[in-house]
C-alpha cells in the first residue's frame, strides 16, 4: 500500500485555554477525495491550515510526502500587494508550471486578468483565489468553502473542473451537493476529535446519528455503574481497607471520565417572530422593466406572489437577482410596469454581505445592536445571553469582539437578529453561507414551518430544492422565467441548466387555472358583466378596506383605551376582525378573477 501524501495523527491545539483540537487524525493518499464536515467553530479551517503548514499544532505527528505540491484555498484570501488579478494568480505558480493556465482559469471564471484586487467583489475575490489554488495542478488541494459568493454557473463549473483533476482533494462546505458529487471519504471532526467513514458525503449524515445513538448508550451506561459504585460506597463497605481504596479510586476515575467528557453541542433552535397575516396577494408584478444605461436588468416580468410562497430566485452573479428583489420589495422602483404589494406586510431581510456588523462589537453588542442586555424577540423582551444560546454561543463569548468569530458564527449572529423581528414577508439573500449542516437543517425546518412568505436568493442547489415552491431563473436579455418546484424541477422544465450559454427563447407562461367559485365556474369566452364590474371595483374596496383597518389598528394602539373605555376597544377589535374577514374575501375573489381573465386571453 502506497504511503499517504499528508498525515496528520493526534493533532492538538489549544486556543486561549480551550482545546480546539484535542486528537485530530488526517490522512491523504493519491487521488483521494475527502470531505471534511463538522459544526461552526468545531476547527475545521484550522485542521486545514495545519495540514497547509500555515498553523502550528501544540503537538501531534505531521507528514508531508518530499516533493509533494499542497495548495490551500482560504475562506478569506489575502491580495494585498498585487496590481491585477492576473499577477496574484501567476504569483502562485512554482518554476514548471504552466504559465498560460492562470490566464486560462481566470477566463473560464469570468475574469479578464486585468481587475485591481481591491476592488473585487466577494464572487470576484473567490474567482480569482480558485485560479491561484488550480494553476499549479498540485497533488493535493485544501479547499476550505469553495462554494462561497460564487453563483450556480461557476459552481456547476467548478464541480466538473475538480472532479476531473489528479488532484487529491480535501473539501469543507456547507453546499451538500457539492459534496456529496464530489468526496468518497468523509471525516467528520467533532468535539476536538475525527472520525472517518470511507463513504462519501451522502452517507454521513445516516452514519452520525448511529455514532451519537451509540455514545448515548455508553453514557447510559456510565451512569448507571457510577450509581451502583455510589450505591456500594453508601451500603458495601467493609474492614478490608485495601479492596475499599481501590473500588473509592475506580469511582473517582468514572466521576472524573463523566465531567470531562465533552459531550456533542446542543441544537440551535430557531424560529421566526411571525407578525400579523399578511394578504392573500403578497406582490403582483406587472410588465417590470428595469435597465442600467443600455443594459436590460428586467424586461416586461410578470408575476404574482401570493402569501404562504417560497420564491427562489437564482442566476449568474450580475444577472440582477438583488435587483429583482428591490422591485418586488418596492425599495428599487421600474421605469417600466408596476408593482403592488399586499396588505399588512411585514417585511424583515437578510444582507448576505453582513455590512451591518460592526467587527469591534462584541457578539452581545451585534445581537443587542447597541440596546444593553435586553433583545425584543417577538415582541417580548429576552435576555441577550439567554438568546445567545438558541444559536449555540456560549455564555462565556457575550464579550468576544465580532472580528474573531468565524463566517459561520457570523452568519448564526445575523440570522439571530433577522429572526427576532416580526415578519410576514422575509427576504434572504444567500442565508445559507457558511452555515453548518446541523443549522441548515434547522434552518430548513424553521422555513418549512413559516406561516409566511419568503424570497430566497440562493446558490444552493440542494437548500433550493428543500425549500422553494417556485424558481425564477433569468433568461438572457433581461428576460425572466417562473419554473414550478425547486431548483431540480426547473431544470427538468427548463432543459438546460444555467452554465449553458445559448439560451432558448422563454417558453410563455401558461396561464394558472382559476378555481371554481362563486362569481364563476371554468373558463368561459368572455367574463360575465358582473365579472368585469367586480374586477374593475375591487381594488379600490381593498385599498378602502386596508386604510380602514389600519385607522382601527391606529385606535387600538393606544395602551390606556381598554382600562378608559372597555366598550369602545371591543367595538373596535370586532371591526378590524370584520374587516380583515372582507379584505381576505376581497382579495381572493378579485385574485381568482385576474387568473380567470389571463386564461381566457390566453
Amino acid at each position: 500500500m502506497a504511503p499517504p501524501l499528508l498525515s496528520l495523527a493526534g493533532v492538538a491545539l489549544t486556543f486561549g485555554g480551550t482545546p480546539l483540537l484535542e486528537s485530530a487524525d488526517l490522512s491523504v493518499g493519491a487521488g483521494d477525495r475527502v470531505g471534511l464536515v463538522g459544526r461552526n467553530g468545531s476547527g475545521k479551517s484550522t485542521l486545514l491550515k495545519i495540514a497547509a503548514g500555515l498553523v502550528e499544532a501544540d503537538r501531534g505527528e505531521i507528514f508531508r510526502q518530499p516533493g509533494a505540491t499542497i495548495r490551500y484555498l482560504p475562506q478569506e484570501p489575502d491580495m494585498s500587494g498585487h496590481a491585477t488579478t492576473l499577477s496574484y494568480v501567476e504569483a502562485g505558480l512554482a518554476p514548471g508550471d504552466d504559465e498560460y493556465r492562470a490566464q486560462y482559469l481566470l477566463s473560464e471564471l469570468g475574469l479578464t486578468g486585468e481587475e485591481d484586487p481591491a476592488h473585487l467583489s466577494g464572487g470576484e475575490g473567490r474567482r480569482a483565489a480558485l485560479a491561484r489554488t488550480l494553476a499549479p495542478e498540485p497533488d493535493i488541494l485544501l479547499l476550505d468553502e469553495p462554494t462561497n459568493h460564487l453563483d450556480l454557473t461557476t459552481i456547476e463549473w467548478l464541480e466538473a473542473e475538480l472532479k476531473s483533476t489528479r488532484s487529491a482533494l480535501v473539501l469543507i462546505s456547507h453546499d451538500r451537493r457539492f459534496l456529496t458529487n464530489l468526496s468518497r471519504a468523509t471525516v467528520w471532526l467533532d468535539r476536538g476529535r475525527t472520525k472517518r467513514m470511507e463513504q462519501g458525503f451522502g452517507s454521513f449524515e445516516a452514519w452520525r446519528d448511529t455514532v451519537l445513538a451509540e455514545e448515548e448508550v455508553e453514557r447510559q451506561k456510565l451512569d448507571r455503574k457510577i450509581a451502583a459504585e455510589e450505591h456500594w460506597v453508601r451500603y458495601g463497605v467493609t474492614a478490608r481497607r485495601k479492596r475499599n481504596v481501590r473500588r473509592m479510586g475506580e469511582l473517582a476515575a468514572l466521576r472524573e471520565t463523566r465531567r470531562t467528557e465533552r459531550r456533542a453541542q446542543g441544537d440551535v433552535r430557531m424560529a421566526a417572530s411571525e407578525g400579523e397575516r399578511s394578504g392573500t396577494m403578497v406582490v403582483e408584478a406587472k410588465n417590470l422593466t428595469k435597465r442600467f444605461g443600455e443594459r436590460p436588468i428586467v424586461e416586461g416580468f410578470t408575476t404574482r406572489i401570493l402569501r404562504g410562497d417560497r420564491v427562489g430566485i437564482v442566476g449568474p452573479n450580475g444577472a440582477g437577482k438583488t435587483t429583482l428583489v428591490g422591485l418586488f420589495t418596492g425599495t428599487i422602483q421600474p421605469d417600466e410596469g408596476s408593482v403592488r404589494l399586499g396588505a399588512a406586510i411585514d417585511m424583515v431581510a437578510l444582507d448576505q454581505r453582513r455590512d451591518s456588523l460592526d467587527p469591534n462589537d462584541t457578539l452581545a453588542e451585534a445581537l443587542s445592536e447597541g440596546r444593553g442586555d435586553l433583545i425584543t424577540v417577538g415582541g417580548e423582551p429576552r435576555h441577550v445571553v439567554g438568546y445567545m444560546k438558541d444559536f449555540l454561543f456560549s455564555p462565556e463569548q457575550a464579550r468576544t469582539p465580532v472580528r474573531v468569530l468565524s463566517g459561520g458564527e457570523r452568519g448564526r449572529i445575523m440570522l439571530a437578529r433577522a429572526l427576532a423581528k416580526n415578519s410576514n414577508l422575509l427576504v434572504l439573500d444567500e442565508p445559507t453561507n457558511d452555515l453548518d449542516l446541523e443549522t441548515l437543517d434547522v434552518l430548513e425546518e424553521m422555513l418549512g414551518d413559516y406561516k409566511g412568505t419568503v424570497l430566497l436568493i440562493s446558490h444552493d442547489r440542494d437548500f433550493l430544492d428543500r425549500i422553494a415552491t417556485s424558481v425564477i431563473v433569468p433568461e438572457g436579455d433581461g428576460r425572466w422565467q417562473d419554473y414550478a418546484g425547486g431548483y431540480t424541477d426547473m431544470l427538468a422544465q427548463r432543459g438546460q441548466d444555467l452554465a449553458d450559454t445559448a439560451r432558448k427563447a422563454p417558453a410563455p407562461a401558461k396561464a394558472k387555472a382559476a378555481a371554481p367559485t362563486a362569481t364563476g365556474g371554468a373558463a368561459r369566452k368572455r367574463l360575465s358583466f358582473h365579472q368585469q364590474h367586480a374586477l374593475r371595483t375591487l381594488p379600490q374596496t381593498i385599498e378602502t378596506l386596508t386604510r380602514e383597518i389600519a385607522a382601527l389598528q391606529a385606535v387600538l394602539a393606544d395602551p390606556a383605551l381598554f382600562a378608559r373605555d372597555r366598550k369602545a376597544f371591543e367595538t373596535a377589535t370586532a371591526a378590524v376582525a370584520a374587516k380583515e374577514a372582507k379584505l381576505e374575501a376581497a382579495e381572493t375573489e378579485w385574485l381568482e378573477l385576474e387568473m380567470l381573465r389571463e386564461a381566457i386571453d390566453a
